[in-house]
Parts: C-alpha cells; structure tokens; sequence
C-alpha cells in the first residue's frame, strides 16, 4: 500500500487540507487497528500541514485525558477535563480556537515554544470521547479552515474508526485506569 503523503507546496490551507483528506481515508481504509491508524492521521496532518509544530491524540478516561498517538516533541501524558485548552475542550464538547497561547485562561505548557493552538472534541455517541490536540510555535495559525478540517477529521475518527475507538477505551479503562468511563 502507497503511503506517501502527497500535497502540493503550494496550495492555500483550504486546497491543502481538501488534497489531505481523501488520503486520510486511504490511510486508515480497510485498518482494522485503531493505534496504527490513529498514527497515520497524525502522521499525515503533521507532514502536510506546515504550520503544525505538533498534532496528537488524548483519549479520555472519566476526568482525565490520556495521550495518544502524536508527531512532535515529547507531551504531557494526562490532562485533566475542564483545564487548559483540551480539557475546555473536552469538558464544553466544542472546536477551541487559541491565536495566542498566553492569553488563554489555565493554559498547560506542554511545549514551552508553542504559541497558538486549536483543539477538537471526538464526539461518539454524544459524548466526548477524545480531543485531536495541534500547537503551532507562531502565533495566530488556526482559524475557521483548520476548525471546519479537523472537525472532519474527528467525524471520520469516531465514525469510521467507532468500533476499535469504543473497543480500545473500554479495554483501557478496564486495565489502566481502573473504573474511568
């Protein structure tokens, strides 16, 4: 299987994502393994989106959210629901938009260089279930292109990936994290 990530250079953001997401679906098309194709999502946005400087997965576990899958500098392993810019995130089920990292509220500085952010919730079932996290080092680098993208994104990961989602989170929490939902 083909897995070269393949956009061109110089597309707009809008043309960047639009040639990204049919090889997204590619990637993790006939995948039964949620990890490996948690990966190659990330994999791929952080290689085709040059204003990334890290984009990952943090799966949630009652109140706390676990890291997932990621591209970038080493992260913080959990975050708790309702703090910062993911577990705001988590806790209102809604898309976070951050230009600038220092004016937010209880932001948690996993990477000291980032400077603006944007999380998405992973809503399955009408609860949040995850969040796709992504930092940039400049500031103002996310808007309502990046939103409405990964917001597909995060559709294609709870629907077309629900089962292995919903598999993995309940073997998680049954033998690392005793009891979360």
């Amino acid at each position: 299987m083909e897995t070269t990530i393949q956009v061109d250079g110089n597309a707009t953001k809008d043309e960047t994502y639009r040639q990204l997401y049919p090889q997204l679906q590619g990637l993790i098309s006939g995948e039964p393994d949620l990890i490996a194709n948690l990966s190659n999502i990330v994999s791929a946005l952080k290689t085709a989106m040059a204003h990334y400087s890290w984009v990952g997965f943090y799966l949630r576990y009652g109140d706390t959210l676990v890291l997932g899958p990621f591209q970038g500098k080493p992260a913080c392993v959990s975050l708790t629901v309702g703090k910062g810019v993911c577990g705001t995130s988590a806790v209102e089920a809604r898309t976070v938009v951050v230009p600038n990292v220092y004016e937010f509220p209880g932001h948690v500085f996993c990477d000291a260089e980032s400077k603006s952010e944007i999380v998405v919730p992973l809503v399955r079932s009408g609860k949040v279930v995850g969040v796709i996290d992504v930092d940039s080092h400049e500031f103002n680098q996310f808007d309502d292109v990046d939103a409405r993208w990964l917001e597909q994104v995060a559709g294609m990961v709870t629907e077309e990936l629900g089962g292995p989602l919903d598999a993995y989170r309940t073997w998680a929490a049954e033998r690392m994290h005793e009891g979360a939902s």
